[in-house]
């Protein structure tokens, strides 16, 4: 009987470290799994966390570099009536808030044409493009340009910030530490240059800034006019011939009297030698 208590015993006590292993066992292991999935989800946080600080920087960086452009373009259109189309270019460039900064017209016997350029703000630019094509009979010639000038607008606008803080020091020297007379000469001529390249580059940007701000469009419309026939020339008539005899002989008449008004003092002249020689003829005839 001890025998078999013992062996029960034995055998519970086995059962019991064995359910008690397993569950140590597992609650390690889904401690482990918790603390590992932790760790993931942390890590997967962070990978989102950069990628978001990454494309809020890009479209930051975007939102501030400004793209500067400047658009041209030409345009030569046949229209129907070359006066027409110009009041209503005329008429579009002021709807989209531009004008037009010059025109020439020229007319001749086989054709009409008119020249004119238009500003137009960029942001209008091909809407007025597309708006004056619709006036063409047929479109000859359209073409567009465009010039980036972001990084020479951003370099003059970095060594315009640049030159005008050197100008602030000399001042600052001028004002303060310039104590002998060619230290004072030569801080004016320093400042004196770096003003005239201040405004040339001040300058610089605004008729760039012009140019990014307000387009260019060329515009030439001409109407083709229909040809005249000239009379047949069937040689001068009887009539018209008496006509330029009776022309010509007064032409000649008219240069003879005037020709007879310049040399009156010879003609009188003439006259009085003549009258003398009559005289002393007379005279020894008796």
């Amino acid at each position: 009987m001890k025998t078999q208590t013992s062996i029960l015993k034995v055998l519970f006590l086995f059962i019991v470290s064995s359910f008690l292993y397993t569950s140590c066992s597992k609650h390690k292991s889904d401690a482990a799994f918790e603390a590992i999935a932790v760790e993931r989800t942390g890590e997967t946080e962070m990978f989102k966390s950069v990628g978001t600080n990454e494309v809020e920087s890009s479209k930051s960086k975007a939102a501030t570099s400004t793209v500067k452009i400047i658009k041209n373009a030409t345009l030569r259109m046949e229209v129907d009536d070359v006066l027409l189309a110009t009041r209503i270019a005329r008429d579009y460039a002021r709807y989209y808030e531009g004008y037009v900064s010059d025109e020439r017209m020229n007319t001749n016997a086989y054709r009409k044409e008119n020249r004119f350029t238009i500003r137009i703000p960029q942001s209008y630019f091909d809407d007025l493009l597309d708006s004056i094509s619709t006036l063409s009979k047929t479109i000859e010639t359209k073409s567009i340009t465009t010039v980036d000038v972001t990084e020479e607008y951003v370099d003059i606008q970095s060594r315009l910030k640049t030159k005008k803080e050197v100008k602030d020091r000399y001042e600052s020297i001028l004002r303060g530490k310039a104590k002998t007379v060619e230290e004072v000469l030569q801080a004016e001529e320093k400042i004196r240059i770096l003003q005239e390249e201040i405004e040339s580059a001040e300058g610089r940007l605004r008729y760039m800034s012009n140019k990014i701000s307000y387009s260019t469009i060329q515009v030439d419309v001409y109407q083709e006019l229909p040809a005249v026939e000239l009379p047949a020339d069937n040689g001068p008539s009887f009539l018209s011939e008496i006509k330029e005899s009776l022309r010509f002989g007064l032409s000649i008449l008219e240069v003879l009297v005037l020709v007879l008004f310049r040399i009156w003092p010879l003609i009188l002249i003439c006259i009085g030698i003549f009258i003398v020689y009559r005289i002393r003829k007379n005279k020894d005839l008796k």
